[in-house]
């Protein structure tokens, strides 16, 4: 190697010192990186720990080729000097400094078997400037990807739950709702801590979709909570009254119950538990102890199921009888259409309409019978019309 001229050799120092100020400033960038943050703080687990051993090493590396750097630069800058004139002695130890490979990186034991019987028993690694750039400009890109591809999930993550976890801090504690969704919370976050590279962005936002779900439907109860408190001799009032509407849902579905049973034969209809008296219990406990605030609305939400069970108890049942009135009104019709065409005193028609009639009163009433005598009756009708205009 053709030694450098003092002019050369100052222009590859003062090039060579740039790339090294420019790296320098990179690298403690890269040092400050959210990602590198979160590896720090929370000790990578799954996908993101296996994929984080290579790159922790490389960039182990970086930092041990950036010493390197320093090293040579360093003795290369304190041989230069600042005198105007470099004899031919330092000009060749410069020159091999800047363009050579005079940095001894490490050194590798050989094996026995592998060795001479005069040879050396280790293998020596030099670098130099050159090659050690070259290396931190190929592994740089792979650390960045890594960190923002980390940084990049747990930002995320962040955005979704930040302003929905300031409304689960304001109720935590006052439903076990809420204290589950502070747990889905805490989970997801500690994940995207942990383990952010295992998330995808659709996981992600799915995820955040159904807490937010979950906090709207409690900040209703939030909500409600907020003005029992306010009002409680208003807040026990307005709970007895829907307490009220239970027990007159509950009687009335009894009532029809029984009614649909004894007029219908039909298989038996689901009888559920009588929770009136039991939630009675709990609000008169409640309005005599001034018992906690967050208790009425949990209360009130099983008087509400409650109703609803009752109201649709109520429901099958009175559709059996309406069932049974609404074909009591199309046999009606029917007669008077008969009538109209002239075939009512026919005696198959009217044989016909004696036993739809005598399946509706009958008592249970079988309900698939009378349809179809009901049905047999009006197509007898048609025929005999038919017959008739031939």
């Amino acid at each position: 190697m053709l030694p450098l001229s003092v002019a050369e050799i100052d222009r590859e120092l003062a090039d060579r010192t740039a790339q090294f100020d420019a790296i320098t400033s990179t690298l403690l960038e890269l040092d400050n990186h959210p990602g590198l943050n979160l590896m720090r703080h929370f000790p990578p687990a799954g996908l993101t720990a296996q994929r984080w051993e290579p790159v922790r090493q490389a960039l182990d590396l970086m930092w041990e080729d950036h010493g390197r750097m320093k090293a040579i630069l360093d003795q290369a800058r304190t041989l230069r000097g600042t005198r105007h004139r470099v004899d031919d002695r330092a000009r060749v130890e410069l020159t091999q400094l800047l363009r050579g490979r005079p940095h001894e990186a490490g050194r590798t034991p050989i094996p026995m078997a592998q060795r001479s019987l005069t040879g050396p028993r280790e293998t020596v690694l030099f670098v130099g400037l050159a090659d050690t750039l070259e290396r931190m400009r190929a592994t740089f890109p792979r650390i960045a990807e890594f960190l923002d591809g980390v940084d990049a999930v747990n930002s995320r993550v962040a955005a979704g739950l930040g302003p929905l976890q300031a409304q689960v801090e304001l109720g935590q504690g006052l439903t076990p709702e809420f204290q589950a969704i502070a747990a889905e919370i805490d989970a997801l976050m500690r994940r995207a801590g942990t383990d952010p590279l295992s998330l995808t962005a659709s996981e992600i936002e799915a995820r955040v979709a159904e807490i937010g779900t979950a906090v709207r439907r409690q900040s209703v109860v939030l909500t409600e909570l907020t003005a029992i408190t306010k009002d409680w001799p208003a807040a026990i009032a307005e709970t007895r009254r829907r307490w009220e509407e239970l027990r007159t849902a509950r009687e009335r579905a009894v009532r029809v119950r029984a009614d649909a049973q004894a007029r219908i034969r039909t298989a038996p209809l689901p009888e559920r538990p009588d929770l009136t008296a039991q939630l009675g219990s709990e609000l008169s406990w409640l309005a005599v102890e001034s018992g906690p605030a967050k208790a009425l609305p949990g209360l009130r939400r099983r008087i509400a199921e409650a109703t609803e069970a009752a109201q649709a108890d109520e429901a099958l049942a009175q559709g059996l009888l309406d069932r049974r009135a609404e074909l009591r009104g199309r046999l009606g019709a029917y007669q008077a259409k008969a009538s109209r065409v002239g075939v009512s005193e026919d005696r198959e028609v009217l044989e016909a309409y004696q036993v739809a009639a005598g399946l509706l009163t009958r008592k249970p009433c079988d309900l698939a019978a009378a349809t179809r005598a009901v049905a047999d009756y009006q197509q007898l009708i048609g025929e005999k019309k038919a017959g008739r205009t031939r």
